[in-house]
Order: structure tokens, then sequence, then C-alpha cells
């Protein structure tokens, strides 16, 4: 029997539960069976809109609104931004090709700022890289306000160009791929501080905790993405499947992440380039490093290179992936398992294991002047903190964290569950 309250469903007599921002994920076949998994999950409250062949045409986008829009196969889609002269705009895209189409190596995404003359203000490129594997991805735009970059700096219209990197490439099916819009707004600061990266941070790389792995499932997302917390975590991914999760790094705290794939007992041969393939982005969905692990059936680990702490003047570092670790906030990391996995060793699921360490103590981050859109994107707060610990997002009531996170053992403790989630509810719908 299965009891419905909004978004939670609840299967009486056995331990399922499915809460808000884990029902893509079950609906991929996380609980084992052998379903396609779904490639993405997009947010419950995103928008629909068009992208624009013409920048004449451009549709709006509004810092901290998601949207759902969809690309061609070729040529350029265009949005709209309106920014005043003082704020940062960040507009990250997730691409997310069918689960059966085929890319090349240097297919991926492109999206570009310009402002309403065509100036550039910056251009990033997301790809699948080796293993050709489909998956979603995401590239970002910016619009910065910087004393070291002197263009894009006015009031006014700028305009957002999404396309493929690499359309006509040698295996690139013609498939049109779902986006995932979203626009930020990261305010000025009161004070100049300083217009150089820092030149000295530890970039020597710890050992790997090797604590006992606690299981922790993924989220089907950026929307959805499981909250973790420093410590060893295990999960299952399937072939052709993608998985998120989100971890809070403070200012001036520092990440390191492992990520280990189990041997497999299927018996087959053979060797995958970049069969997992773990990447990071940063609170603003910019992409900031990635890491490639192959696999012939033993077990294999990779580890993200090397990241400075968080740091607001990053953001003038030369190198991409020490740039992006501008401001603090959820990282998302966001592992991939190449379909062509399967030819070899089967449709697992494969044993994944994510050692995650943030060192360093959180410091006081810089004095911004205003708000960011949405608001409290660039900081950690004490509930995301909690929600790392529990494995389940901030928001979520108390009594399904509980479920979600430790299970319920009878149905007594089921009932109870139920019946504090339906006083909240009402709770709300009086409210």
């Amino acid at each position: 029997m299965v009891v419905r309250l909004g978004a939670v469903a609840v299967v009486l007599g056995t331990t399922a539960v499915v809460v808000p921002g884990q029902a893509a994920l079950a609906a991929a076949g996380a609980s084992g069976t052998a379903q396609s998994p779904s490639p993405y999950a997009f947010a419950g409250d995103a928008r629909s809109i068009k992208g624009a062949r013409s920048t004449a045409d451009a549709v709006a986008l509004t810092p901290g609104t998601t949207y759902k829009s969809s690309l061609p196969s070729s040529g350029k889609v265009s949005y709209r931004l309106q920014l005043d002269a003082t704020s940062n705009a960040y507009v990250s895209v997730t691409a997310v090709p069918s689960p059966g189409s085929t890319v090349s190596v240097i297919d991926g995404l492109q999206v570009s700022v310009e402002d309403d003359d065509g100036t550039p203000c910056s251009s990033d490129v997301t790809t699948f890289g080796a293993a050709r594997s489909p998956h979603p991805i995401a590239a970002w735009g910016r619009r910065e306000i910087s004393p070291t970059k002197p263009l894009c700096r006015e009031a006014g219209t700028y305009y957002v160009s999404v396309e493929r990197a690499d359309p006509k490439g040698e295996g690139s099916s013609p498939d049109a791929w779902d986006l995932e819009l979203v626009a930020m707004t990261e305010p000025g600061t009161e004070k100049t501080g300083p217009t150089s990266a820092p030149e000295v941070w530890n970039s020597a790389s710890p050992q790997p905790l090797q604590e006992e792995a606690e299981n922790r499932r993924g989220g089907a997302g950026f929307a959805a993405a499981t909250p973790l917390d420093q410590g060893v975590w295990r999960d299952d991914i399937r072939p052709g499947q993608t998985l998120f999760y989100e971890v809070p790094v403070d200012w001036g705290q520092q990440l390191h992440v492992t990520a280990d794939l189990g041997s497999t007992a299927s018996g087959g041969t053979g060797y995958t380039s970049d069969a997992l393939d773990l990447a990071l982005y940063n609170p603003a969905r910019g992409p900031v490093a990635d890491v490639g692990v192959g696999y012939n059936g033993g077990q294999k680990s990779g580890s993200l290179p090397p990241l400075p702490p968080v740091d607001h003047a990053n953001r003038y570092a030369v190198i991409k992936q020490v740039g992006a670790m501008r401001f603090a906030g959820s990282y998302y990391l966001v592992a991939h398992l190449a379909k062509s996995v399967a030819d070899s060793f089967g449709d697992g699921p494969f044993p994944m294991t994510l050692r995650v360490r943030v060192s360093g103590q959180p410091r006081s981050g810089p004095d911004y002047v205003g708000e960011s859109e949405p608001q409290g994107v660039f900081e950690v707060s004490d509930e995301d903190r909690e929600a790392a610990a529990e494995g389940v997002a901030g928001g979520d009531d108390t009594a399904m964290r509980v479920v979600a996170v430790g299970g319920i053992g009878t149905g007594s403790a089921l009932l109870v569950g139920l019946g504090v989630w339906t006083v909240v509810a009402r709770r709300r719908s009086t409210g």
C-alpha cells in the first residue's frame, strides 16, 4: 500500500521512502533495478522558455530563477539579461542529451556572454571527453565588474548564447538537447580587496580518508543533489548514470576529493578510458575541475587536482580551476559512469566510493554590498552544515529527514512520522 502526501511517497509494510529531491533518483533505478537511468532531474520550479535564434527575440532571464529550455543540433540560441553596473552576474547552462544519443570526443556545450554592442564578456566550453558518453554537463557565462577587466562594466542589456561545441563531429547525432538555465548575481564589496590571486597556498594532496564508508544516495540533478560533509561515502552507479552531490565549503576552506570505483564480479574483460568522470562545479554551477578514472574491471581510483582554499581574490587567477574557487557555498560533485562500461562488464551496479575532505577553519568572507540572487547562494549556513551531516537537503521537514537518513523499523514509527508530516502540512496550508 502506498500513501502519498505531496512529494512524499511511503510504502507501508516496507522501509521504502521517497522524499523531495530523491524522487527522480528512485525513478532512475537507484534501488538496483535494471531499468535505464533517467538522465536528469530538472528543478521542480523551472519555468519553460524558448531560446531565440536572434538576440532581438531573446527572452529575459531573471536572476534567482531556474529555466528549462532546449538546444537544437546546430546553431546558437540566445537569452537576455538586464544588469546593473555594480553586480557580477553568472549564468549556468546544463545540457542534457538523451541517453540514446551519441557524441564526439570534443562535442559539448559552449556558453558565451556579450553586451548589446557585441563585445565579448566571457566564453566557456565543457566537453564529454574520451569516453564519448552523453550525460548532463554544465558551462557558465560571466559578466564581471573588476578593476582588471575594463569591458562589460556598464549597466544595460547583455546576451547569453548557447551552442554545441562540435555538432558535426564524428559520431555526434543530430539530437536536440534539453537545457536547464539558472542566472545568479553577486553584489560588489564595500572595499576594494586584492586584485591578484593568493600566490601561496598548500597544493599538496593529503592522504585520502580511510574511515569506514557510509551509504549516501546521490541525486539526479543539481536541484536534487545529495548533501555531503567530510567523510567516506558509498554509492552504487550504473553505466550511463549521473549522480549529483553537494558539499558546503566556506571561506578559507580547501576541498579534496578522491573517487574509487570498485571491482566487478561479472568476469568481463576490457578497458574503458575515463569510465568514471568526476566533475566539480562551484556554487554558481561553474566548472572547476574534473578527473577521469579508467576501468578494466579491477578497483581503480582518481583524485581531483589540488584546489586552493576558497577566496574572493581567486577570481583574478589566470588558471581556470583556481579562478572558479571564488566564493563560499555548495560545491557540486557530479559523477558519471560511461555507458560503454556495460559492453565489457555488464549493467552493474558498480560500487563507487567518494572520499571527501574539507580542511581549514572557516573565516569571514568579503563585506558584500547588498544580497545575492538567489539569497544565500554564496555563503554556508548552519542549515547547510546540518543538511550535509544528515544527507538530506535543507528545508525538508525534520520528520522526513529522520525517515530518509535512518529509515523506519516499525509500522508504528512510520505512522508517527506520517502524523508529524500531516500536522506540518496543515500548518503550512493555514499559515
